[in-house]
């Protein structure tokens, strides 16, 4: 082989590549949904990390001359190339902006407990002790993350609250309508990742106050996502204020 034609090999092995690297975050998704949720997560972040460098690589030759006939092969292969790239420029992005914490609640002094949760959680689950680290990198973090206070009867919280999480699509797994308590699971919609949730209601003098606590069950961060819930759920609590007896 020459070297004149050489160069025009690179655009398809590119191509070919770029192809591969797409194809295989749908298969990342689904190891990581059959339970195997470390090695499905290193082959994702490894595509994407690849498809970036393989975007960059395919960007270059694109504007180069000696590759103006394989142009469009280079630039089919930047599509096949420039999903990962997305999602890994997500990642790098966003991840800086949230502590390694999976473990976040409203109520900080005292954060509600989990009953039935456990008993779903297989052995290499989070555990659910709380930890007063985490509790302080979600302070700094999430100052925003208190109590919800209603001017609702905690009766009527607590059937309020069942119905929001219904909304949000939560599963209850778990209620105890004598103590204002419940749990639930939230699968994410990508990975089927299962994260629990436990949610405590006190009566109060002028109505109640309703806390939360969100748990990943893998994962040492959640980059924001029990945070996220929580702030939906508290946000879905207020917007309908009737029938609060």
């Amino acid at each position: 082989m020459t070297d004149h034609q050489r160069p025009a090999r690179l655009p398809t092995l590119l191509f070919y590549f770029s192809a591969i690297l797409l194809l295989t975050l749908p298969l990342a998704v689904l190891v990581v949904r059959s339970g195997h949720w470390q090695q499905g997560l290193l082959l994702y972040a490894l595509a994407c990390l690849l498809a970036a460098i393989t975007a960059l690589v395919l960007t270059v030759l694109s504007v180069l001359p000696r590759y103006r006939q394989q142009r469009k092969r280079l630039l089919t292969g930047l599509a096949c190339a420039l999903p990962g790239t997305l999602l890994f420029l997500s990642v790098v992005a966003g991840r800086g902006d949230y502590p390694a914490i999976h473990d976040i609640t409203t109520d900080l002094s005292d954060p509600p407990t989990f009953s039935h949760a456990p008993s779903l959680r297989g052995p290499d689950s989070n555990p659910l002790d709380i930890k007063p680290d985490s509790l302080g990198a979600q302070q700094d973090a999430y100052p925003d993350l208190q109590s919800l206070r209603s001017e609702r009867s905690a009766n009527n919280a607590f059937r309020h609250a069942l119905a929001v999480a219904d909304k949000l699509g939560w599963e209850v797994t778990w209620q105890d309508a004598d103590a204002w308590r419940f749990e639930a699971v939230d699968t994410t919609a990508i990975m089927a990742f299962k994260d629990d949730i436990a949610v405590r209601i006190r009566s109060t003098s002028d109505g109640s106050v309703i806390d939360l606590r969100s748990v990943s069950r893998v994962g040492v961060g959640d980059i924001g996502a029990n945070a996220k819930r929580i702030r939906a759920f508290k946000t879905t609590f207020a917007e309908d204020q009737g029938g609060q007896l």
